[in-house]
């Protein structure tokens, strides 16, 4: 399959694999870590609080490429950004190991600013590969075969942080997030040969935008509109950092829309077409990046979690197991939330020695503790979770390739647009399945089987291959040669602004007396974007008609 695909693609495949393995260790154990008290290591926050904090991470970590795929493009070229990006993102996993909150908001300071000069340039490339015609044709199955390679990282990541966490403490799991992203860098240098070509400085053209005005009239006004946001009395969309970030993203997006207005005839569709993609594909990110915050919070409280048996052996052999240790009348310490006892504002505290797991066990399972003489239940660790949706794309990717290679043969390839509008309904389906596993844990009274999860993960794993890596391809197919990074950053301020909305959503779990109408909002915001995506569809094929692409 390779053959047909430009021979520094597995060069990029294993760098991204390993950034990804770091980066998603972060993400897998970030709220977990904000949550767990101090005693064990964690920082003791709220779920509301880690929900925020874990949200505004994630947005602003795919806020930043817009300025880092600005300067990849013009002033730095690809490989000294994907250097640099790379070295402080690899700093920042490293210092989360540093039990300090001032060390902790340090370290993801430095993943941030990384990532903005990683993770356009990286993509960037993927796509200059293949601008030679003997490749052209398979650009959207490159894209696909690099997402795996993202998901190989993601899905290995989580056993190894399981195990870290276990055996050696929450900062042996950084570190070795900071170890994976060295890794991905060495083995980006000994690929350099093979992507020479595709690491070009854009000549500066008539009409293009200067880095200096982009920093005085884009930037600084962001970190201004940013401080207002913090600085204003109340909050305008429940809390200080969602309003920082809200505000800060104004005048990105206008500068985004300007780009469009200035643009001559030739690019203004192509750019129409991608700013019309960045829209819809934001409630896909604001649904799907729950997979850190509600679904983990899924897996960690209402999930049956507990192994016996052959299994308990295996997985304890290989520190994959937790141990929790069943203390009589303490569930009676939590209400629904889990957390009884509120502070002077009305937030949750967290209880020194309480073990929400066992909250909503079935009256048979607390009949079995009472009267044992072992007291301790094995888990599967609540991270592993995050392991079922890359597992998935490592198994759906290539029947996915497959199928799409089979509908082009035939001539019947559902073109670049089609395919993210059809992501999106899939995705709408994988909350469905959620909403049944609220109906079988009688909302959330008694825990339920791990395999709802599974066939959530499954589900939205099909929605999330229809779209992502197409995202990736279209921005790359439509962007103007010399504005292809910036642009790359915009698709990613659309994941960036979709992902601190998962948060926000996130925190609203406990404002939900039904859970299952938390997952039938998410639905409707699926089904939105399906629709408008819909009545987009027909200039976006025809823009890409007129480009001579698919």
């Amino acid at each position: 399959m390779l053959k047909k695909h430009p021979k520094g693609l597995p060069f990029l495949f294993f760098t991204e694999m390993w950034e990804r393995f770091g980066y998603y260790l972060i993400l897998g154990i970030f709220v977990l870590y904000m949550i767990d008290p101090k005693a064990t290591g964690g920082l003791a926050f709220t779920d509301k609080n880690a929900d925020d904090i874990f949200g505004t991470y994630i947005a602003l970590t795919y806020l930043t490429p817009f300025l880092g795929g600005f300067l990849a493009d013009r002033v730095l070229g690809y490989f000294k950004a994907i250097y640099l990006g790379g070295f402080l993102m690899g700093l920042g996993y490293i210092g989360l190991s540093i039990s300090n909150l001032t060390a902790f908001y340090f370290s993801m300071a430095l993943i941030i600013i990384g990532n903005g000069f990683f993770k356009p340039s990286i993509s960037t490339l993927v796509g200059n590969l293949y601008s030679n015609e003997e490749y052209k044709a398979n650009k959207d199955a490159g894209y696909n075969i690099f997402y795996m390679g993202i998901n190989i990282g993601a899905f290995i990541c989580n056993i190894i942080a399981a195990f870290m966490r276990n055996q050696y403490g929450w900062g042996a799991a950084f570190i070795t997030a900071g170890i994976g992203m060295f890794l991905g860098l060495i083995i980006f240098y000994f690929g350099r040969k093979h992507l020479a070509e595709a690491n070009v400085i854009k000549p500066k053209q008539e009409g293009d935008v200067g880095i200096i005005k982009v920093i005085t009239m884009v930037f600084v006004p962001a970190i201004i509109a940013g401080a207002i946001g913090w600085l204003i009395p109340g909050n305008i969309f429940k809390s200080d950092t969602t309003d920082a970030f809200i505000f800060a993203c104004i005048p990105v997006i206008i500068f985004y829309v300007s780009l469009y207005i200035r643009a001559n005839s030739e690019d203004k569709r192509p750019l129409g077409a991608l700013l019309a993609i960045f829209a819809v594909g934001m409630m896909f990110w604001a649904v799907f990046k729950q997979n850190g915050t509600a679904l983990t919070r899924w897996a960690n409280y209402y999930t049956d979690r507990q192994v016996t048996g052959t299994t308990e052996n295996a997985l304890n052999a290989i520190y994959l197991l937790d141990q929790k240790e069943y203390v009589d009348k303490e569930v009676q310490a939590y209400d629904n939330q889990f957390q009884a006892v509120k502070d002077d504002n009305g937030e949750p505290v967290k209880e020194m020695g309480k073990e929400v797991y066992f909250k909503n066990i079935t009256p048979e399972q607390k009949a079995i503790l009472e009267t044992s003489s072992n007291k301790k239940v094995s888990l599967i660790n609540t991270e592993l979770f995050q392991s079922v949706n890359p597992g998935w794309v490592i198994i759906l990717t290539p029947l996915i390739v497959f199928f799409f290679a089979f509908m082009r043969r035939k001539g019947k390839e559902p073109t670049t647009p089609s395919k993210i509008v059809l992501g999106l309904f899939i995705s709408a389906l994988s909350c469905l399945v959620m909403v049944a596993a609220v109906y079988a844990s009688q909302n959330g009274t008694v825990k339920v089987s791990p395999w709802w999860l599974v066939g959530t993960y499954g589900v939205v794993t099909i929605g999330e291959l229809c779209l992502s890596p197409m995202g990736l391809s279209i921005v790359s197919k439509l962007s103007p040669p010399r504005l292809t990074a910036l642009m790359m950053g915009g698709f990613f301020l659309s994941i960036s602004i979709g992902n601190k909305l998962s948060g926000v959503l996130a925190s609203m779990w406990y404002d939900y007396e039904n859970k299952a109408n938390f997952f039938i909002v998410n639905i409707v915001l699926l089904l939105i974007a399906t629709l408008l995506g819909l009545s987009i569809l027909k200039k976006l094929n025809a823009v890409m008609k007129e480009k001579g692409i698919n």
